[in-house]
């Protein structure tokens, strides 16, 4: 049976806000998109506010609110954590947008919903586990079982950018020493400012990750050897995963996931680390692009009713 249950969900992003909403069917009937207020948790708390109240009037309907957030819940202090926008860090984030909405709100980390939104009607809705990847500024990983994010006990499931290159070779250890404190990690290698470091490390030039994806596009050796390099340690990445969760399809999100080339180039190399006589996990594009995070949010209210 269809609901018309309105569901909100809004991303709230370093850069931009976003709010989506979407009917009882899950299909698309309004999205905003206003800039971050950079480094102000007040008027961060507003701009959510405004654009929800302002979406409500527009439909005439009151809605559930999903948060698509670029951290995580401490479940010690109910306080947010390991945030890349610092202003949210040891803010209770939940509890004020609550107060502000005047109902309860439910909060993700935003490579959860990635994870949601393309379990629910996307890239994975025919899987029983999908593992999402933000491969972008950061690193991020979740998890999606049978359409429900996977939290875990310290709210930090498929928290993957923080684990170390897997099978480093020798000119790979100890690794680049990450803001976290510990070197190595995953993020260091495998994000876009990463990508560009190890490749002036490598050769000398300054270059970004998506200029160097076009330079290899167009046939320069030197660009296209970063590329191999950078398949080969997400292959070793990804190969991990499959190792412990064995999941059906692997969703890439954020800038560096629109390097075609990847989807045919990593499941070529990861099948030499993955602990199998054969590996059928599915390495797919996001179907809602980088409006998949703020769909998933709105999805954490629950299932799609088709």
């Amino acid at each position: 049976m269809k609901t018309a249950t309105l569901r909100l969900g809004v991303d709230l992003g370093g850069t931009k806000i976003e709010v989506l909403a979407l009917d009882g069917a899950g299909r698309e009937c309004l999205r905003r998109r206003v800039p971050t207020p950079q480094g102000d948790y007040a008027a961060t708390l507003d701009t959510v506010g405004r654009l929800v109240e302002s979406a409500e009037a527009e439909l005439g309907e009151r809605g559930s609110v999903g948060i698509a957030i670029p951290g995580a819940i401490s479940r010690v202090t109910g306080l947010i954590k390991n945030a890349n926008s610092v202003c949210l860090i040891g803010k209770p984030l939940q509890a004020d947008l609550e107060h502000r909405l005047g109902r309860p709100v439910r909060l993700s980390n935003d490579a959860n919903c990635l994870a949601l939104s393309e379990a629910v009607d996307g890239a994975g809705r025919d899987a029983e586990l999908v593992f999402g990847v933000i491969l972008g500024t950061g690193i991020g990983g979740g998890i999606a079982i049978g359409r429900r994010v996977l939290t875990g006990a310290n709210a930090i499931a498929g928290e993957w950018g923080h684990n170390p290159l897997p099978w480093p070779e020798d000119g790979e250890r100890p690794g680049p020493v990450c803001y976290c404190g510990r070197r190595g990690c995953l993020e260091t290698w495998l994000s876009g400012p990463g990508m560009a470091e190890r490749h002036r490390e490598t050769t000398g030039q300054r270059l970004d990750a998506a200029t160097l994806a076009a330079r290899a596009t167009q046939g320069d050796a030197v660009a296209r050897g970063a590329l191999e390099r950078y398949a080969d340690r997400l292959a070793r990445g990804l190969a991990h995963i499959i190792n412990l969760l064995d999941p059906q399809v692997i969703v890439l999100g954020g800038g560096l996931s629109n390097i075609d080339w990847l989807y045919e180039a990593v499941p070529v190399r990861w099948e030499r680390y993955v602990f199998s006589d054969r590996v059928d996990t599915q390495l797919l594009p996001p179907v809602h692009g980088d409006s998949s995070g703020v769909r998933g949010a709105a999805w954490l209210w629950g299932g799609a009713d088709v």
